[in-house]
């Protein structure tokens, strides 16, 4: 049974999807709540500064969450040490390039560096993917010991909804996966996640060996295709082996960001 905080956390998530501001029979609808609780905990929100009235009886965040938000990205030793990795993917590859950490079973995109097209991905700071149907989901999953891997495999592949046609429900195929992203230092996501988007990813490493996030680029099936992604998976890795060095974890040798295998001195 939910409890008060519970659905205040409810609330306060729906609040910050993208699209916002949003209406309050929007919020109900998104946390299942009943309208009368849902403008309650807003009230209790905007009296705090964590929720701010807007135009037509919707809601925005309000100025303390953005604050408390951007004072903890600030403090970020990874994200500080992944913005411009990212940047620098995004100028090599041409696609976006994205920061995600982990949070139980799911991704959690902080950061990403975006070039300038006509189209846009999903995946953008706050968006939440399973791990076991995103790129930076499955790097952070191929980081963890054996035994780990495997026990998220069975207990999360076949339990979870497919997000498309393509997401991988099977837990034996998960783990082969999983195994071959270990293999090569980044995974491939094929279309897990969302139709017609392609990702390639990498684990970023604490000093003590430890999976902090993971850095990817994603892009549309058609414009990162197998040879593409043969090009840009050992770019990914040394991105994330960058910061990961950065953060003090003992990693093989780092080429430079953009070379090929045989260019890696790893």
């Amino acid at each position: 049974m939910k409890g008060p905080v519970d659905k205040a956390m409810e609330v306060l998530e729906a609040l910050v999807q993208p699209g916002g501001p949003h209406r309050l029979g929007d919020l109900a609808r998104r946390t299942g709540l009943p309208k009368p609780t849902v403008h309650r905990h807003l009230r209790t929100m905007a009296e705090h500064g964590f929720a701010e009235p807007a135009e037509g009886g919707s809601y925005r965040a309000g100025p303390r969450l953005l604050g408390l938000a951007a004072a903890v990205l600030d403090d970020d030793a990874a994200l500080e040490l992944a913005r411009p990795v990212l940047a620098d993917l995004r100028r090599r590859t041409g696609h976006v390039a994205l920061y995600a950490v982990r949070h139980a079973s799911e991704a959690v995109y902080v950061e990403q560096s975006e070039p300038a097209r006509e189209y846009r991905m999903s995946a953008r700071p706050g968006h939440r993917s399973p791990l076991h149907a995103c790129g930076v989901g499955l790097a952070m999953l191929s980081a963890l010991p054996a035994e780990e891997r495997a026990a998220f495999a069975s207990l999360h592949a076949s339990a979870s909804e497919a997000r498309t046609p393509h997401t991988i429900t099977d837990p034996a195929a998960l783990r082969a996966l999983l195994a071959q992203a270990a293999l090569s230092g980044y995974a491939v996501e094929d279309e897990y996640d969302e139709p017609d988007v392609r990702s390639v990813a990498a684990p970023v490493l604490d000093a003590q060996g430890h999976v902090v996030g993971a850095i990817g680029i994603s892009g549309l099936t058609f414009t990162m295709d197998s040879d593409s992604v043969a090009v840009f998976g050992p770019m990914v890795r040394a991105a994330a082996r960058t910061v990961s060095a950065g953060l003090g974890a003992r990693t093989p040798a780092l080429g430079a960001v953009g070379t090929s295998d045989r260019g890696e001195r790893e």
